[in-house]
């Protein structure tokens, strides 16, 4: 569990699903990762993150209104074995709707970005977001991350592909 003056950011319940699949099936919140998830993918995509706090104590953790106990989105990390970018951690973020444009992001990832690189121990952080993603790119951008233009993606090549901008966090970057 991690805290900030207004988050709390935890690893998932049971009961969570209702309001991650509902974030999910969203058509603005998922326009630029493909568009909604039906229910069963959303609740394949909550198990992952369930495993990954199991198996490596890293997560993208529920993101929660720590004055109303509302349920926001997610943030934190992911460990990626098979990538474009290679073996990596990367950092992301999903907001409902209604949390959009309020800082958020940034403080959820702030936060999860110090996670990792004192508990944790990681050393470099990939972030990465489609091109048309400003909200997301002025996120990681405020967070100080460094933009890496040559280690843009397309995955998976073909049609349908995603094409991945790219920023690094390293704990080497001056405090937030």
């Amino acid at each position: 569990m991690i805290e900030t003056p207004r988050l709390l950011l935890r690893s998932w319940q049971p009961g969570d699903g209702d309001a991650f699949a509902a974030m999910n099936a969203h058509p603005e919140v998922m326009a630029d990762l493909g568009g909604p998830l039906d229910r069963a993918t959303s609740d394949a995509k909550l198990a992952r993150f369930t495993k990954s706090f199991a198996d490596r104590g890293l997560t993208r953790w529920l993101i929660e209104d720590r004055a109303t106990g509302r349920y926001l989105g997610y943030c934190g990390l992911a460990w990626h074995d098979t990538h474009a970018l290679g073996p990596h951690h990367d950092i992301g973020w999903r907001l409902t709707r209604d949390a959009w444009g309020k800082g958020y992001a940034f403080e959820a990832a702030t936060a999860a970005l110090a996670d990792a690189f004192t508990r944790a121990g990681i050393n470099e952080v990939f972030a990465y977001t489609a091109p048309d993603n400003l909200r997301s790119q002025a996120v990681m951008a405020r967070l100080g991350l460094e933009r890496l233009s040559d280690r843009d993606f397309i995955w998976p090549e073909g049609e349908g592909a995603w094409h991945g901008l790219v920023w690094v966090a390293r704990t080497n970057l001056p405090a937030m």
